[in-house]
């Protein structure tokens, strides 16, 4: 099983990086959202920088959909996910490896390029470290949620609206406490750890749940 599983991650990889891939296309709408926020706020530094964790956070939320559409339906349109379905492998697994593929090529590289673009934001260095911690930490959570929407969706042509429209509700309570735990490495009433503790749970719950029911969801036209 975990070879199986293995095996898996390191095809959705190549595949990833022999197309293009999301993960880069992901990364240049994390950066233009970000340089393009401070434009319409203007040149208060103070401001931008008191903000600047939920503006990463926003833009991570909505570079994480880029390409989420695709990532049951590329598998349906091919056959590959029926005999994935009719492989002796569990389709939670298979669920499992499919996310875990696409947190690594698109929440990854979000991640570790956040202390670099919240210098855009004016981040100081002990903001940066914590937006980069919480965005490792949420980052998962964003792509379990959005592969029940990928699920639901996989047999729909052009169904990335809908799936925007099916997970942006879910992911909400990822994005505030990702906010809170950034902003509150930089000061608060609220310790560091307490929201991002609860950050860490919400990747376990989606983690969980999601592979359920994006599986679940698979096998529904069946």
């Amino acid at each position: 099983m975990i070879r199986a599983v293995l095996a898996l991650i390191a095809r959705d990889l190549r595949l990833a990086g022999r197309v293009g891939g999301s993960g880069a296309l992901s990364l240049v709408f994390f950066l233009m959202i970000v340089a393009l926020v401070p434009f319409a706020l203007g040149p208060d530094l103070n401001l931008l920088s008191r903000i600047g964790p939920a503006i990463l956070w926003l833009a991570a939320v909505l570079s994480t959909l880029i390409g989420l559409d695709r990532l049951f339906q590329a598998d349906e349109e091919d056959g590959s996910l029926d005999l994935m379905t009719a492989a002796p492998v569990p389709l939670e697994l298979v669920v499992l490896a499919k996310v875990t593929a696409h947190w690594l090529t698109t929440g990854l590289p979000l991640a570790l390029a956040a202390p670099l673009f919240g210098l855009l934001v004016a981040l100081d260095g002990t903001a940066m470290g914590a937006s980069a911690l919480t965005l490792l930490a949420g980052t998962p959570a964003l792509s379990f949620i959005g592969a029940v929407g990928a699920a639901l969706t996989a047999s729909i042509r052009r169904g990335g609206l809908i799936l925007a429209v099916l997970v942006l509700p879910l992911m909400i309570p990822t994005l505030i406490f990702g906010v809170s735990a950034a902003q509150a490495a930089s000061g608060g009433t609220v310790p560091f750890l307490v929201p991002l503790a609860v950050l860490g749970a919400l990747t376990l719950i989606a983690a969980v749940v999601g592979t359920l029911a994006a599986a679940a969801a698979l096998r529904w036209p069946e």
